[in-house]
């Protein structure tokens, strides 16, 4: 036999080429660009979609270094780098994504080894990815303006999972449930952001289509609770997150603070009720004019022709008593006329400045009758600062009375009369409170306290003309009265004034 090589049977040699047929029409099948790379790192050769891919011929890679084709390199890459210095070391596997001239390839390399379990060779395949990544990109880029605009949201947002654990809740929530990055673990569940059953109520409404249809719930006004547990009036709307199959996946929810808005609101319609009462009691302060004085004279004629035949009549005289009590009635209808003209605002006004302590001292003093006030203990909180008010102290003095004696009548002639002074710096305004224990003021009769002759009182014991009066002289200060509180507990009302702050002072 000659020739160095043992010899092998023609018909093996042909099995040998059919095997090899086969195994290079698999290769040249394969979807993706691929390489035989040998040990030494040097380009074998490459399946038929390498070249058409890449618009190559065998002579442009067959001998070439993988490092010289690929990065365009004399020298092998870094072997903590290299891929197929890890497939040698490890005999596995290895990938990598590579990004080159606008290009994105995922690369796989894989080893191929002989008899004896060496890496014999190593086949690479390449996979364009480009697409793939530019979806990526646009979709990270996508979340990102989403989660910034989610972030940026005036409106707090808060999005839970099935089980109610909170996973979103951007930086307007935080603020309006006042969780920093300490208070993570107070709220964890969006249940606690809400009354006992009340998370469960709004998954309810939220369920129910009649409402605002599946898994929507239309703006509502719930009660928040924050971290603190602060109460806060919100509107909220919210919505079910389903899945593909119209599962229940999340909920979310968007809450807008109220709280600023019902103060303004509360403040509009005190100030449109103030409008009103100061309307109403204008013209009825022109009326009230009118009637004293069309009153006035022909009462000034009763009284004195009364008294002429009074001084007449002898003492047993069966019409004295009768003529007295004619008198006594026109010197009551008198009193109510001057009532009329200061509630018509028609008598002069001397103000004087005055501490606003010193008044209440004075107006107690009036009204310290034992028998009004036998069983009633006053209690005087009045602050220690100096707090000065500019007014008329006669008219002052007529409201502090007023309060002191409507408050002692309400108790009954046993209670706690408490006289409270204290200021607002900031806004300069001085502060009297006149609480008593009484039964309090009904609701039906709140509107109408400050209404002229308006009364409770059984008729003949007082004119209902008091605390009309008293509104307009704190009016024609400049300043509010109002009922602060009431209820069974007792009534507290208010006297707000501004505060004299003489020139260049620091008081």
């Amino acid at each position: 036999m000659i020739g160095k090589g043992p010899y092998i049977p023609a018909k093996q040699l042909n099995g040998i080429a059919e095997e090899m047929d086969w195994r290079l029409r698999v290769f040249d099948s394969l979807s993706y660009p691929t390489i035989i790379i040998k040990r030494d790192k040097t380009l074998l050769n490459a399946n038929k979609k390498f070249y058409e891919i890449f618009a190559l011929s065998p002579k442009d890679i067959i001998g070439r270094k993988c490092y010289d084709f690929f990065a365009d390199e004399n020298v092998p890459c870094h072997s903590n780098e290299c891929p197929i210095h890890q497939v040698l070391k490890n005999k596995t596997g290895h990938y990598l994504t590579r990004h080159y001239n606008n290009r994105w390839e995922d690369r796989v390399f894989s080893p191929i080894l002989d008899d004896h379990g060496e890496v014999a060779y190593i086949i690479e395949s390449i996979r364009d990815v480009t697409r793939v990544k530019l979806l990526e990109s646009e979709l990270t880029s996508y979340k990102e303006f989403i989660g910034r605009v989610v972030e940026s949201s005036a409106s707090a947002i808060v999005a839970a999972d099935r089980q109610g654990k909170i996973e979103l809740m951007n930086r307007a929530a935080k603020d309006l449930f006042k969780v920093t990055n300490g208070d993570k673990d107070k709220i964890r569940y969006a249940k606690q952001l809400y009354h006992p059953g009340q998370a469960k109520e709004i998954m309810k409404m939220l369920r129910d289509e009649s409402i605002g249809g599946k898994g929507k719930l239309p703006s509502t006004t719930v009660t928040l609770i924050s971290a603190d547990g602060e109460e806060i009036a919100a509107e909220m709307t919210a919505a079910i997150i389903y899945d593909d199959q119209g599962n229940e996946v999340a909920t979310t929810a968007i809450y807008n603070d109220l709280r600023e808005k019902l103060a303004v609101e509360q403040q509009l319609k005190e100030a449109q009720k103030q409008l009103a009462q100061s309307e109403k009691m204008a013209s009825l302060g022109q009326l009230a004019a009118g009637v004293a004085h069309e009153i006035n004279n022909p009462l000034t004629g009763i009284l004195f022709n009364g008294s002429l035949i009074l001084e007449k009549l002898e003492p047993d005289h069966p019409f004295r008593q009768d003529m007295e009590y004619i008198i006594e009635d026109a010197d009551r209808c008198k009193d109510i006329v001057k009532s009329l003209l200061v509630y018509s605002r028609r008598t002069d006004s001397r103000k004087n400045i005055v501490q606003i302590n010193e008044l209440v001292e004075q107006s107690l003093k009036i009204t310290r009758d034992p028998k009004t006030f036998g069983n009633i203990k006053v209690k005087k909180l009045l602050a220690g600062e100096m707090m000065l008010i500019n007014v008329d102290t006669n008219k002052l003095n007529q409201v502090i009375i007023n309060l002191v004696i409507n408050a002692a009548d309400a108790m009954e002639g046993k209670g706690v009369l408490t006289l409270k002074t204290y200021r607002d710096k900031g806004q300069k305004k001085v502060f009297l409170e006149v609480a008593d224990t009484g039964p309090g003021i009904s609701e039906a009769n709140m509107t109408k306290i400050f209404d002229p002759f308006f009364t409770t009182k059984q008729v003949g014991k007082s004119t209902g003309l008091g605390l009309s009066i008293a509104y307009g002289i704190i009016e024609e200060h400049g300043g509010r009265i109002s009922v602060k509180e009431t209820g069974e507990g007792g009534t507290t009302f208010v006297i707000e004034l501004p505060q004299y702050i003489p020139a260049e002072s620091d008081i």
